[in-house]
């Protein structure tokens, strides 16, 4: 997050346990669709001194198989256990390094968090998560097992799992008064940190791109360009420009392409689709700056070398796009004033004719009192953990679990009860509908969300002759979602 307008009025300073189910349009006094409040801890109960919270990631135990919430602070890291969601534990804190900062980010590998912050002189904490295991009596002051200072602030740390490095972007050297690598990635091997034995891992030097690196995602390469397969990509949202690098040779780092788009503000943040073929994108400022509902960019990088825009999704609100996650067909997004929205991927076809679309088929909105393009609310979503809770760290009131209703997911209902289907005829322009179940509404969407027609107490027979040709998605029930083509 680069600029910050911080509105802390409504912070609550209370404890809420006990699930709160999403009926009607809302759990309690927070708007949803299809996720249920577990639980959540003020950002007071966290930490009196907090200023805001920030990044957030999680950690499952795999001993124990008890997962583990991690948020930031402005003066620390909190670890909270979440193994009985509607009554978590704040285990402990691990304190700023130096001073205070409304940019902390954190990462996890091989059982230990790392953590960077814009603090002057902070350098990268590593703190051993299996400590967190034997607390008597929580929650307990921890300090870092080591702490690499090779660097001293970081605006955002990537870590890869496969390759066992370390990625701090956005860096100043310790007294804060120069970037380094022009604010690039930072290599560092941390494949030697291991249990008891404190480490801080290996600086092997760094990587000066195009521009500013404000966040990135780095993979061993498994996607359609087979040239790099098995090569270590780095994708860096780089203020006016994504960037695309492979950062194998850590001594020659050969920059592939870049590519922009219309009406930048900020080029911030993008995940990966799981086949890597899509790079799902945020930017933080063209909202504010132009006006746009909620947009999310879609890269088609199915050549790294001349990645092209493949679309332009608006969501429903005004609010600013910030953090988003790929986990199967959806994408998580921390959308700030509008909480988590959680977006469905569609895409038919294949090559280079695949068509691409998404829907918004679920949210909670962490931050009811609006929806503006303002920077409250959901900093950070995180949608990994297994027992599918997803961790929503809020700028405003701290920490918040969410956890799907009890109502099946749309693949969920179509792959199990098999209840619904479609049958689109291009030569009559009828769409016909197989359900087991009463339908209420009928919505059909474009591939950029834009609703195209709505029904009420609809037939099971849908005139869509009036589409143009082209790929849809229609939605029954406010809920069941799938793709269908007009011919």
């Amino acid at each position: 997050m680069k600029h910050l307008l911080l509105s802390l009025l409504f912070i609550s300073t209370i404890t809420l346990a006990q699930r709160v189910p999403c009926e009607d349009g809302m759990a309690g006094n927070f708007p949803c669709e299809g996720y249920d409040l577990m639980s959540t801890i003020s950002l007071q109960t966290l930490s009196p001194s907090a200023t805001l919270a920030n990044d957030s990631w999680g950690w499952t135990d795999p001993d124990t198989g008890v997962e583990y919430a991690l948020v930031g602070l402005s003066n620390g890291t909190v670890f909270i256990d979440i193994s009985d969601p509607e009554n978590p534990v704040h285990v402990g804190t691990l304190p700023t390094q130096t001073v205070p900062s409304d940019w902390r980010d954190v990462k996890v590998f091989n059982n230990h968090a790392y953590v960077v912050s814009e603090a002057t002189g902070h350098g990268m904490q590593v703190f051993d998560l299996t400590r967190l295991r034997n607390v008597a009596v929580p929650p307990m002051t921890f300090t870092a097992d080591a702490v690499n200072t090779t660097f001293g602030s970081a605006h955002n740390i990537i870590i890869n799992e496969e390759s066992g490095y370390a990625y701090p972007v956005g860096a100043r050297n310790f007294t804060g008064t120069a970037r380094m690598f022009n604010g690039g990635p930072i290599f560092i091997n941390i494949n030697n940190v291991t249990s008891g034995v404190p480490s801080a891992g290996v600086n092997e030097g760094g990587y000066e791109m195009d521009n500013y690196s404000h966040d990135a995602q780095v993979v061993i390469y498994d996607g359609p360009d087979t040239r790099f397969t098995g090569e270590e990509i780095l994708i860096g949202s780089n203020e006016e420009f994504v960037t695309i690098v492979n950062i194998s040779d850590k001594d020659n780092p050969v920059n592939l392409s870049t590519i922009s788009y219309d009406q930048v503000g900020y080029t911030h943040q993008g995940w990966f689709t799981e086949d890597q073929r899509y790079f799902i994108m945020g930017d933080e400022l063209d909202e504010r700056d132009f006006g746009f509902p909620t947009r999310t960019l879609v890269f088609d990088f199915q050549s790294l070398t001349e990645p092209e825009l493949e679309l332009s999704y608006e969501g429903p609100t005004d609010a600013i796009d910030h953090n988003g996650y790929v986990l199967g067909n959806k994408f998580y997004l921390a959308n700030y004033t509008a909480g988590l929205r959680v977006l469905e991927i569609f895409r038919s076809g294949s090559g280079d004719s695949e068509q691409f679309a998404m829907l918004e088929v679920g949210s909670f909105d962490s931050r009811p009192e609006s929806d503006g393009a303002n920077f409250d609310g959901a900093w950070n979503v995180y949608p990994y953990f297994e027992s599918r809770n997803i961790l929503i760290s809020d700028i405003n009131r701290g920490f918040l679990l969410v956890s799907p209703h009890e109502t099946l997911s749309t693949q969920e209902f179509s792959e199990v009860n098999n209840s619904f289907s479609i049958s689109p005829n291009p030569t009559t322009g009828i769409l016909r509908i197989k359900a087991s179940s009463p339908i209420e509404k009928i919505e059909v969407y474009d591939v950029l969300g834009k609703q195209i027609l709505e029904i009420d107490n609809p037939t099971l027979a849908v005139d869509i002759s009036q589409l143009q040709d082209g790929v849809y998605i229609l939605r029954i029930n406010e809920s069941l979602s799938q793709q269908f083509i007009k011919e």
